[in-house]
């Protein structure tokens, strides 16, 4: 335990919260910096992140952390299932998405550029806090290409205009719960029984693929996964005492096992479901940001406006005022916290990356950007969401985003042999 940094990691938990409280206008936004803090935390302890589900099969064989987010989904999506029936969906804001070419293309396109940046969108705001010089590269450029792609959005039909929808989504999206009308639970129960399906059918090929490379001997392992299954095997329950130093030590202190993350990340996005309407969503504010940088040059809002076809109010909101960006800065403050209890936090900005990289970097970071506008969300706004809120779209685009890191994890290993 490094009591230094548990200090400090309970100074700005305290601070981030007293600052919340007394100067954010709203409890919404407020609201926001709880979620930030806690899916920070969450993502941290639990080395979750969707870029690494490709990433870690390709380059080390490891197919654990794509197995952990199908189970992540199912669990988010039995949660919402219980929020939906017999609910209004009206009431909600659920990201039922268009399918069509542009959701093709931008799989391909967010999963090449995560290949290359080593991040996603949430991810880049956690890998801020430990290699500064490659998240802050990425970050730039993803904003570029979301502000680049805000026009392509919102003008180009195969991007808005859906191939196939349903009833409650006319026009829209599929909505796999008017697929079952005729089934029990007003459609819900086969929707939970299809979602867990195909999960398992991802989860399945996972596996066999990471059974593959044990057998080839190509299976090199994550240190981070390994630590962890060390930990889920040597850990043995104990009598528990909620102000004890074995407390702390599991759910501060220490890693903790993916599926303990998973588990705390779907309950968040079910809390957040219920108290905001909505779900996760994370990359649109960077596009906001990039604009606020072309203000602060002296360009104004109303030709930003004209150019992104985006109401200028969006780009002269203030930072403090925009809730998604509230809750994208919490994520980096909750990675921070979590390093910190963690006692593993050493600040760096240390340049040890090739020029090279950092091209590639900065690609990755484009073609993430510009993907999230073709298919109309990142990993959190067009897969994860989609998928917990029963769109097809999400399913569709998983194996597009898989296809695009196989293709950069390629061409990235050939670049920089």
């Amino acid at each position: 335990m490094n009591k230094k940094q548990a200090l400090l990691a309970s100074l700005i938990t305290l601070s981030s919260l007293t600052l919340g409280a007394v100067f954010l206008e709203n409890t919404s936004l407020f609201l926001r910096l709880l979620f930030g803090l806690s899916l920070g935390f969450a993502l941290t302890k639990g080395s979750i992140g969707f870029a690494g589900s490709v990433n870690r099969a390709y380059r080390r064989g490891s197919t654990q952390l794509l197995q952990t987010l199908m189970f992540m989904f199912v669990v988010t999506a039995i949660i919402n299932a219980g929020l939906l029936f017999n609910a209004n969906i009206a009431d909600y804001d659920l990201w039922v998405n268009p399918i069509n070419l542009g959701l093709v293309l931008g799989g391909v396109m967010f999963g090449a550029g995560m290949s290359f940046s080593s991040c996603c969108a949430t991810g880049v705001m956690v890998e801020m806090v430990s290699d500064v010089p490659r998240a802050l590269t990425t970050l730039i450029f993803f904003a570029a290409g979301v502000f680049l792609g805000f026009p392509l959005q919102a003008t180009q039909s195969w991007i808005t205009t859906t191939a196939i929808s349903t009833p409650s989504f006319a026009g829209k999206g599929v909505y796999m719960p008017d697929l079952f009308t005729w089934g029990p639970l007003n459609g819900y129960f086969m929707s939970v029984i299809t979602t867990i399906v195909l999960a398992s059918v991802v989860g399945y090929l996972a596996k066999m693929y990471q059974n593959y490379r044990h057998a080839n001997g190509t299976f090199l392992g994550v240190d981070g996964e390994i630590a962890r299954q060390n930990l889920a095997n040597n850990d043995k329950p104990q009598h528990f005492s909620l102000f004890s130093a074995e407390t702390y030590r599991r759910w501060f202190g220490n890693i903790w096992e993916m599926k303990t993350a998973a588990l705390v990340i779907a309950l968040i996005f079910g809390i957040m479901m219920v108290s905001t309407g909505a779900g996760w969503g994370a990359s649109t504010p960077f596009g906001i940001w990039f604009g606020k940088g072309l203000m602060a040059l002296g360009v104004s809002a109303e030709t930003i406006a004209d150019f992104t076809h985006r109401p200028a109010e969006m780009f002269t909101t203030p930072f403090f005022s925009h809730s998604i960006s509230v809750q994208n800065l919490a994520i980096m403050l909750g990675t921070l916290i979590a390093v910190l209890f963690l006692g593993n936090f050493s600040f760096s900005f240390q340049l040890n990356h090739s020029a090279k990289q950092f091209a590639l970097f900065a690609l990755g970071g484009l073609l993430m950007g510009l993907g999230t506008r073709l298919a109309n969300g990142c990993n959190v706004g067009a897969l994860f969401t989609p998928i917990a809120n029963f769109s097809l779209s999400g399913w569709v685009y998983l194996p597009f985003l898989i296809l695009g890191g196989i293709l950069g994890n390629t061409f990235h290993r050939v670049v920089i042999r």
